[in-house]
């Protein structure tokens, strides 16, 4: 498919296959620059399925801009609690706060590219979405589906294979449609050119894929060797008493989550004397794969780094997503009518 001809016929099936097909997801039914860009941070390494309650919860709390730049700390992260890479939420704000001084949300990719956490596709898809410019999107869903198409073994995962890609991407983009051509790029990647057994025959430009033609559409897109995943195991500590929890916040200047606050472990509690097992639970992060044993324990003399927050402070609190998971294995414990009780004092 390298004719002037073939790329214009691929063009208008896919986007009629997109507009007859598309899923009806919350960001697509608006145009304002805001709400668009708000969408594509959270979708940057989320699901598609795990952003929309927060998308909705996030834009209920942050309408625009100018609350997401006034908002503290605090609330921000909580209304971001549970999506990860927090690191995303704190440059918006700081994008926010640009904007403010700006006095609009930038209209050229170029400008958008400058926001903080904004990278190549991020711009390209808030440019073409909410402006219609003629920029074209890469993210995993399209090298797929371009190294099918052109049975291309250009590994996607490296500069130069990025680079190689974007190429193509910029070649097949609909200029008339740009937003919405992107869109069905990356929709026929997510829900037909799927990674392990595509839809050949759901497919809009089946007619137009080399790998199917050839019957290597399993083998592609090439990519590198995944590093094996390490596994770990770690104790925390549910120390609570009278209404209080003991947990230790993460310092403003962490590389992780700063700010957020956590459960206590045994270098934070060295003197602690652990009691019953109350539960275990999974935990991923990248490569790394961590068994969690949360155990009863009484609070100590000395509380170290760790301090007393009410119980009922946890549901606004920034919180980690291992306290959340170690917090509903508790409340499972109680529902069932085996509240675990601990002696932990002040």
């Amino acid at each position: 498919m390298r004719t002037k001809f073939q790329i214009e016929q691929f063009r208008n099936e896919l986007l009629k296959w997109f507009d007859a097909c598309r899923r009806d997801l919350p960001w697509r039914r608006t145009r304002n620059p805001y709400a668009i860009w708000v969408s594509e941070i959270m979708l940057q390494q989320t699901r598609v399925a795990a952003v929309i309650p927060y998308y909705e919860r996030f834009l209920t709390r942050f309408p625009d801009q100018q609350t997401l730049a006034a908002a503290r700390e605090p609330d921000l992260l909580a209304h971001w609690a549970g999506l990860g890479y927090y690191y995303r939420a704190r440059n918006m704000q700081k994008a926010a706060r640009q904007i403010e001084q700006v006095g609009r949300f930038p209209a050229s990719y170029d400008e958008i590219r400058e926001l903080p956490g904004v990278g190549d596709y991020t711009a390209a898809a808030i440019a073409s979405i909410a402006f219609d410019l003629p920029h074209a999107v890469l993210d995993g869903n399209v090298i797929r589906v371009l190294s099918r198409v052109f049975e291309d073994r250009t590994d996607g995962g490296s500069t130069a294979g990025r680079k190689h890609f974007a190429g193509l991407a910029a070649d097949l983009l609909d200029h008339e449609r740009a937003g919405a051509f992107n869109q069905a790029m990356m929709e026929l990647g997510a829900t037909v050119c799927l990674p392990k057994s595509p839809q050949c025959l759901l497919c809009p430009v089946a007619k137009w894929c080399q790998a199917r033609a050839t019957g290597t559409q399993n083998e592609l897109p090439v990519k590198k060797t995944k590093a094996k995943s390490v596994a770990e195991r770690r104790t925390i500590f549910w120390i609570e008493s009278e209404g209080r929890i003991l947990v230790w916040q993460r310092p403003s200047d962490a590389r992780l989550m700063p700010g957020f606050w956590e459960l206590p472990e045994a270098a934070h509690l060295p003197s602690a004397k652990p009691g019953k097992t109350i539960g275990s639970f999974r935990h991923g992060i990248t490569y790394h794969d961590y068994r969690f044993e949360i155990l009863a324990a009484d609070a100590p003399d000395s509380l170290g780094p760790c301090q007393w927050m009410s119980t009922s402070d946890l549901a606004s609190a920034p919180v980690s997503t291992i306290f959340k998971k170690a917090s509903r294995i508790m409340q499972n414990l109680r529902s069932g009518g085996r509240v675990l009780s601990t002696t932990a004092g002040a």
